[in-house]
């Protein structure tokens, strides 16, 4: 065994020890390795034995801990993809000193504690995380294998995702809100991949100095290196953003209440972003790059559409609610069935009755509009698809031409439509302030942005709108969620359904004074009983 590496029995642990910024070539050998070339036992089928496991695991994770890439990379189920990251961990991350603690496996997932030091020329660094591999059966081999995955090697890491330690491509930045209070990923988690955006598009022109991080880096050009370790720290720049400390605060604890949601907050009369929250958070950026069916909160823009076309004069015109409808052959119902004679449309809006909608199919099919009339309107005063340059990358939302059984759908909130928690934030926020106004997340005046822009509405179709979603959440499907809410407030309320998803997905997007909200919990059901309370919570933060 070579200078500079150990193995050893600590508290029942088995401790695997590489040290030296000089890694030693070195072999783990045990009996009936399952590296071995000096037999050749008949291929095994079935999930590999716990003796397998054991013996498995602690020979991939000494000949990791020693540096030994190739050793390391044969001893999984991929080693033309396992190598390179593997190597990459001395030569590129420059881990200079590993020491790896397996715990007591649970079948064959062997989960262990990483502590190492990360060395770029004269500082080092302690850095410490914890992961796990799974023991499989190699498919035409028989020999028990790790299956690998770049999370192996660090449990944030990726597909197409590395690990780099040198100087940052980008100074560190200070976010702070409108009122200059800072905002650190460590008070808002959901910031993070934000704070990552925001670093690597303005880190320059926000005036700071590089430093030298241990991060992950993306082969896709546009995502964000994700800082893992400083080094040796650069002097951050200040980045003024449109959000509200007081607002994300209130967003991050009401989404936190559910195990997946979504959740954005804008300023109707500036088109502001003033919070951000994912749950969970520091992951993927749902609140503003998902792209789902919208349900019935997409009823707003449908209201818009016949209002503009002329199908309805109002919120008292005379329409129809019954319990299902036909639509080339499918049968479209409302919740329950429940059907409200002699209605107006502001009746089947706050009771968010399907059929009514639907319905209004029919005349425009008759005009040949039926498939385009709804992507028009969305465009026209609501900015949906149009490209929007918050200062960072989202998903403006999809209102496809349709034809079809999905245009009855489409006219609902489902097909082949697709927001997230931005968009439609910025529909209530539209119907508010009366126009569009795209939403931003840090001032043009930045980078000289072009924003979108969109015809306001007319006076009749905003009051009439405005006058529907109050009463929405007045005495409709948002009462019980809106309750709390205090001021001139609006709200809509929807459900989505989803192939293979046992419950819906839960829609709320309100308003209430000066500020829009909308928010989607996966799995949540009925609009006002999951997505509503969360809303709620962050309007009375205002």
């Amino acid at each position: 065994m070579r200078s500079g590496v150990k193995v050893a029995v600590i508290g029942g642990a088995f401790v695997l020890v590489a040290t030296g910024v000089g890694y030693g070539g070195y072999t783990l050998l045990f009996d009936d390795d399952p590296t071995s070339t000096m037999s050749a036992p008949k291929r095994k089928t079935g999930p590999p034995d716990p003796t397998e496991i054991d013996r498995t695991s602690k020979a991939f994770l000494a000949a990791w801990a020693a540096g030994n890439a190739k050793e390391a990379a044969q001893l999984t189920n991929n080693p033309v993809e396992a190598e390179p990251l593997l190597a990459g961990y001395r030569a590129d991350a420059k881990v200079s000193k590993t020491v790896i603690t397996p715990q007591a496996p649970t079948g064959a997932k062997v989960p262990f504690s990483v502590t190492s030091t990360v060395t770029h020329g004269a500082v080092s660094k302690p850095w410490s995380y914890s992961s796990y591999l799974q023991v499989v059966r190699g498919l035409s081999t028989g020999k028990p294998l790790v299956e690998w995955t770049p999370a192996v090697l660090h449990p944030k890491l990726q597909k197409g995702t590395s690990l780099k330690t040198g100087p940052t491509t980008a100074a560190p930045v200070t976010a702070v809100d409108h009122s200059g209070r800072e905002l650190s990923r460590e008070e808002y988690p959901s910031l993070g991949p934000l704070l990552d955006a925001l670093r690597k598009k303005y880190g320059k022109v926000a005036g700071g100095t590089p430093g030298v991080e241990l991060v992950i880096t993306s082969t896709d050009p546009n995502a964000a290196d994700q800082t893992l370790l400083p080094i040796s720290e650069g002097t951050p720049g200040k980045l003024r953003t449109a959000l509200d400390a007081d607002v994300q605060a209130a967003a991050e604890a009401a989404v936190k209440q559910h195990d997946s949601a979504s959740l954005v907050a804008i300023k109707p009369s500036t088109g502001e972003i003033r919070a951000i929250a994912n749950s969970p958070a520091g992951g993927y950026n749902t609140a503003m790059l998902g792209a789902q069916a919208p349900g019935s909160t997409m009823k707003i823009v449908t209201a818009a559409m016949m209002l503009d076309k002329g199908l309805v004069d109002g919120p008292a015109s005379k329409v129809e609610c019954p319990a299902t409808v036909q639509w080339m052959g499918r049968t479209f119902e409302n919740l329950e069935r429940f059907s409200i004679p002699d209605s107006t449309f502001k009746d089947s809006f706050r009771r968010s009755c399907n059929t009514t909608f639907i319905k209004a199919v029919k005349p425009l099919d008759e005009r040949g509009e039926s498939g385009t009339a709804l992507g028009e309107t969305a465009r026209k005063f609501f900015g949906i698809g149009l490209e929007w340059k918050t200062g960072v990358a989202t998903f403006d939302g999809k209102v496809p031409e349709s034809d079809g059984t999905e245009t009855a759908a489409s006219y609902i909130g489902q097909g082949k439509i697709t927001m997230n928690a931005l968009t439609m934030a910025s529909v209530s926020a539209t119907v508010k302030d009366g126009g569009f106004r795209q939403p931003v997340l840090v001032p043009p005046s930045l980078d000289d942005r072009e924003l979108a822009t969109a015809e306001r509405m007319p006076g009749s179709m905003s009051a009439a709108l405005r006058e529907m979603m109050a009463a929405t959440a007045q005495s409709g499907s948002g009462r019980a969620a809106m309750i709390s809410v205090q001021g001139n407030k609006g709200a809509k309320t929807g459900s989505a359904e989803v192939d293979g998803q046992g419950k819906s997905n839960s829609w709320f997007t309100a308003y209430a004074g000066d500020l829009a909200v909308a928010a989607v919990v996966q799995s949540g059901g009925r609009g006002g009983e999951a997505a509503g309370p969360v809303v709620a919570k962050v309007l009375n933060a205002r």
